[in-house]
């Protein structure tokens, strides 16, 4: 497994190795040695998820306040997506940043996404599987979001027909949100 680092500190991608014959492929997706190795040990998740969506669809941008805020492990199994995340961290150099990748099952690939980040996603393909890791359950209590449409966040979501849930209209653009989250330096940038 390849580990990554993007733009922001704190977010990166991973790429594990895929062994391909006439059969298809076999790809470990979590192994913690290989975790602990790339300095991933402290990861912990406490839950699994997997969403079917169509062409189009966008979720997001999710997460939770403390004390549940989550850190995400993202990958798809079918299909692709733009992968977005926006850094919601108080006094980070990178706050309102977005960072995108495409994930695409042809080309197996994960993206990590930590606590204090929004996260969403867009479905490319026809439909998708979209699977992840949580290091945090889910608790209705904490579900928060910001609005996708926020011109700030500079997101470059793809010129397709758009499926929305009623939900995801409806959360505030970043600057009318009181952030819980703060950077810490120690934290993103060891």
């Amino acid at each position: 497994m390849q580990k990554i680092d993007t733009s922001i500190p704190g977010l990166f991608i991973l790429k594990p190795k895929v062994f391909r014959d006439a059969r298809g492929f076999f790809m470990e997706t979590f192994n913690q040695k290989t975790y602990d190795s790339l300095g991933l040990g402290s990861l912990y998740f406490k839950q699994d998820n997997l969403s079917f969506s169509q062409r189009g669809t966008i979720r997001g941008l999710h997460f939770q306040i403390p004390p549940y805020a989550q850190g995400k492990l993202v990958t798809v199994f079918q299909g692709s997506v733009l992968d977005v995340v926006v850094d919601i961290r108080k006094d980070s150099p990178t706050y309102g940043k977005s960072e995108s990748v495409v994930l695409d099952a042809d080309d197996p690939t994960f993206f990590y996404i930590p606590e204090g980040f929004a996260h969403g996603f867009q479905v490319l393909s026809e439909t998708c599987l979209f699977y992840y890791k949580c290091t945090e359950l889910y608790a209705p209590e904490a579900d928060r979001g910001i609005s996708l449409e926020d011109p700030f966040l500079e997101i470059p979501w793809r010129d397709i027909p758009r499926i929305i849930s009623d939900k995801d209209t409806k959360h505030p653009y970043l600057a009318d949100f009181n952030s819980p989250f703060i950077f810490s330096r120690e934290l993103y940038l060891s």
